[in-house]
């Protein structure tokens, strides 16, 4: 769903033109070394898709551990890491909310795009689907889980699309952060989110479809108390506000992890 009337189909035409000029130019790609131009292309290509959820609705685990107020805290700068994502994107961009109100919250995208019903799964399907329907083939998916993720990270995956049709990045706890696609996914609401077993369900998944894939260096996401309180070794020399932000805000907290 778009957000916004005609300017927005303006911006959308715009964008599509610009889609298709960069999809020209990965065509011409002869597998050389890539240079900065090449790697711009790809970058323009890909669309990056942050599924998007509310801090208040989010990390409702660690609730368990440190309270209801300090998890939304903890959430709503782990969401701020992954808007400061998006907004570094070159490319196209595209927030998912997780519901109609979050959109207000949003941050700055081309496209806007409500999740639907289901779970993660069935969500993702449906934003893959929606984003095809307005010419945006090849798409990233992130969500707010994994602070150590950067733009390289994400030029890496969108130069992997051009040889391959899906591309994952692992966490290490067996899920994923960043899960990319050229084209449909398969069917993904069997699949065990929210489990150790995700990566490779979700890898032979697309084996199954008959999809090539490829995988990125693990990376660490944040499920528990102790992977939120190693982000202040982890993310200790990262440059960027929205991560000193949260670092500043886990050195406050001086009872955790103690």
């Amino acid at each position: 769903m778009l957000s916004g009337g005609s300017t927005h189909h303006h911006t959308l035409v715009r964008f599509r033109i610009a889609l298709a000029a960069a999809l020209d130019a990965i065509v011409a790609y002869d597998g050389a070394m890539e240079g900065p131009a090449t790697q711009g292309a790809r970058s323009a290509a890909c669309c990056v898709v942050l599924m998007m959820k509310s801090a208040l609705r989010s990390k409702r685990r660690l609730a368990e551990h440190i309270g209801a107020r300090r998890a939304t805290q903890a959430a709503q700068r782990l969401l701020d890491c992954a808007c400061e994502d998006l907004e570094a994107w070159p490319g196209l961009r595209c927030v998912a909310p997780s519901a109609a109100d979050e959109r207000v919250d949003a941050p700055p995208a081309q496209v806007v795009v409500l999740q639907g019903g289901g779970n993660l799964g069935a969500r993702i399907n449906h934003v893959n689907e929606e984003l095809i329907r307005l010419g945006f083939e090849r798409q990233l998916y992130i969500g707010s889980d994994c602070p150590t993720l950067d733009v390289p990270y994400l030029e890496r995956a969108a130069a992997a699309l051009g040889n391959h049709d899906t591309v994952l990045g692992p966490a290490a706890d067996g899920g994923v952060v960043l899960m990319g696609v050229r084209g449909r996914w398969p069917p993904l609401a069997e699949l065990p989110w929210s489990t150790d077993a995700l990566f490779e369900s979700l890898r032979a998944a697309c084996v199954a479809a008959g999809s090539s894939a490829a995988t990125l260096p693990r990376l660490s996401d944040v499920d528990t108390l102790p992977d939120l309180v190693a982000l202040r070794t982890e993310l200790r020399n990262d440059p960027r506000p929205a991560r000193r932000a949260l670092v500043h805000w886990l050195t406050a907290q001086t009872d955790l992890g103690r």
